[in-house]
């Protein structure tokens, strides 16, 4: 006789309902079942370039696996990889930079919890973008710190009001998390509102994470790091970048932060903790990666530069719908108060019933409301498809 014992329900951390996600991946869950229901669906939802890798990338990993790099490598990361990145980001943001500040991830994200988790105490305040990348709120939250949005209002080119954020800072205040370009708006810090967050960050002894993960996919002019504009701020500052945006490269988890020696040994010993290293094989392909041939990247950056002129200029041409031109990333965030829903509502009608899948602006924060985010990491075809369907379904509310 077969006796099965009942288990109890797992009872989880109280940490883990302070824990959120990243709507992009349920969003595209739900896609994906109506595709194996026979639907078509437009995939406008995940944030992730079309393009393949470039092959010289390739295949250098290809001779790093037949050359046996597939052992345990240094937590901080191989020296060679360190190396490259602290000199790419010397001439890319102006500054001197040696590889005792460089700690290499398996992807950016990392750079965020353990930075978060490696400053920030219970109580302490970290100011955040809203709407902005729904990590940095879930990461605060789960390590016992008190999210402090500062909103990015349409306005302003969803940039941050260098006043509003004076008046956020308070004793508690440990850090501020920047991103730009930036994720949902696409938006770009001016070297003003740069300049104003460096010398606060000095004055007030705050850390400043800035997410720079978009620095090589600009549309006008050239990219700005708070590096740039305050260069005394570096030991202030957190410089979160890495391969998977500009080198098409998601699925094979490489980012790294660059910030004080100390702060990075502790970093990387975060990292020794939980996944002892990044994989090593993938590491060797950031110095060709990064000094090899750079046309693929500035064919991809053109590329995403046609497609944001057609998907704004066809959201503008929709009734109701206005929607301001990103100057980085590839993403849009129209606007769509006009209609009368609820974002959230929206855009679960719009994948249900027009066959386009996109987020919610609330999936980026609570002042997210009134809009909804389009990746244009799609083929033309796609967006013109994706856009006749919007405003069809727009035309039928």
């Amino acid at each position: 006789m077969l006796i099965t014992e009942k288990k109890p329900g797992i009872r989880f951390a109280s940490r883990m309902s302070d824990l959120g996600t990243e709507t992009a991946f349920v969003v595209l869950a739900k896609a994906r079942q109506l595709e194996s229901q026979g639907r078509t669906v437009v995939h406008l939802e995940i944030g992730e370039p079309d393009f393949e890798t470039p092959a010289h990338i390739v295949d250098e990993a290809v001779r790093a696996l037949k050359g046996g790099a597939t052992h345990y490598g240094p937590s901080p990361g191989i020296p060679e990889a360190r190396q490259a990145i602290a000199r790419y980001v010397s001439e890319t943001r102006g500054v001197p930079v040696d590889m005792d500040r460089v700690v290499i991830t398996p992807g950016a994200k990392p750079i965020m919890f353990y930075t978060i988790l490696a400053l920030v105490d219970e109580g302490d305040e970290v100011i955040y973008p809203n709407p902005g990348f729904p990590i940095y709120e879930s990461v605060i939250s789960f390590v016992g710190g008190r999210p402090v949005p500062i909103k990015l209002r349409e306005e302003n080119d969803f940039r941050l009001d260098v006043d509003e954020l004076l008046d956020l800072v308070t004793d508690r205040t440990k850090l501020i998390i920047i991103n730009s370009p930036q994720n949902p708006t696409g938006s770009i810090l001016t070297a003003e509102d740069l300049r104003a967050v460096g010398r606060l960050a000095m004055e007030r002894d705050i850390y400043v994470l800035a997410d720079e993960i978009y620095s090589r996919i600009i549309y006008e002019g050239e990219h700005r790091s708070i590096l740039h504009e305050v260069p005394d701020a570096m030991d202030n500052v957190i410089l979160l970048d890495g391969m998977s945006k500009t080198f098409a490269m998601t699925g094979w988890r490489l980012g790294w932060g660059v910030m004080h020696p100390t702060l990075a040994a502790a970093v990387a010993k975060l990292q020794t903790n939980s996944n002892s290293c990044t994989a090593t094989f993938s590491q060797m392909v950031i110095p060709p990666a990064l000094f090899g041939p750079q046309e693929p990247v500035e064919a991809m950056r053109t590329e995403f530069q046609k497609r944001r002129d057609i998907i704004v200029d066809g959201l503008n041409s929709i009734d109701r719908i206005s929607c301001r031109r990103p100057s980085g990333a590839f993403y849009v965030f129209p606007n769509v108060t006009r209609l009368g829903i609820e974002s959230q509502v929206l855009a679960d009608r719009l994948l249900q019933e027009g066959g386009v899948a996109a987020l919610s602006g609330t999936a980026f924060g609570r002042f997210g409301e009134g809009y909804l985010r389009f990746s244009y990491a799609n083929s033309i075809t796609n967006i013109k498809l994706g856009l006749e369907r919007i405003a069809e379904f727009v035309s039928k509310l």
